[in-house]
């Protein structure tokens, strides 16, 4: 326990999944909550329930494609608890949509979200991290952020994308003391994992034959990676990968 006491944790994609776990396990080590998301119901019920349980919390509306939201959020931490030491790019969407028939529409839409949306944040926090002396971002990419699937063509597109940024990043903040990394989840027990298999797919049958573990994984076993790169335990970690999949990208 403690091991983030003192530190100041922005979260995004916080209202469910993965996003929720982290927020869960980063209060329980001692971080003080900046959580944001567009779903507001689910949202304000976490940052209640934190409370509850008397973590200090606060829960902005965040769009991570607005860099207006992006600023109000970064602000929101500062101003509730004197600084930011931690951003998690977790917020994005997925499609399994073939290369042939991914419309501009769908293109544009996940790439605001999982590409753009990581660079604004990581954009708009960048000043408040050299303020408190450096820190660090996890950016959470995927499995498919590495390896192809044969569909999930913008998904794809995003995912590899926020590998190399993180590298680039790493590189160019190293001298600022804010490391920058990326986690590579596998097949996740969560509602978007869920929501993106086709109709009448299975997702625990998906995840068995793909993965050499057999199963899905949870939120929370990715959240501890997470935890692990947000922490002094990670150091003399940046520009890297942590990849969390059950042995999927062994093969």
């Amino acid at each position: 326990m403690g091991r983030l006491e003192g530190k100041v944790a922005l979260i995004t994609g916080a209202a469910r999944g993965q996003g929720a776990a982290e927020a869960r396990l980063f209060g329980r080590e001692g971080a003080r909550l900046v959580l944001g998301d567009i779903l507001d119901e689910s949202l304000e019920e976490l940052a209640d329930e934190l409370a509850t349980a008397g973590h200090a919390v606060v829960a902005p509306h965040l769009d991570v494609r607005s860099e207006g939201e992006w600023k109000g959020a970064v602000a929101a931490a500062e101003e509730r608890f004197g600084r930011l030491d931690i951003l998690v790019n977790n917020a994005a969407i997925a499609d399994t949509t073939g290369l042939e028939r991914t419309t501009r529409e769908l293109w544009d839409r996940i790439v605001s979200v999982n590409q753009t949306g990581t660079w604004l944040g990581m954009k708009a926090a960048l000043p408040a991290l050299r303020r408190a002396g450096g820190g660090s971002i996890v950016n959470v990419s995927s499995i498919f952020g590495l390896v192809g699937s044969g569909g999930s063509a913008a998904y794809h597109a995003t995912k590899g994308a926020v590998r190399l940024l993180s590298k680039t990043a790493a590189l160019e903040l190293a001298s600022d003391k804010i490391r920058v990394n990326s986690v590579h989840p596998g097949c996740i027990d969560t509602p978007m994992f869920h929501e993106s298999m086709p109709p009448g797919a299975s997702a625990d049958e998906i995840a068995a034959a793909g993965t050499p573990l057999g199963r899905l994984g949870t939120p929370e076993e990715i959240a501890h990676g997470v935890l692990y790169l947000a922490s002094e335990e990670s150091s003399f970690v940046t520009g890297t990968e942590l990849v969390i999949d059950g042995g999927y990208t062994a093969r």
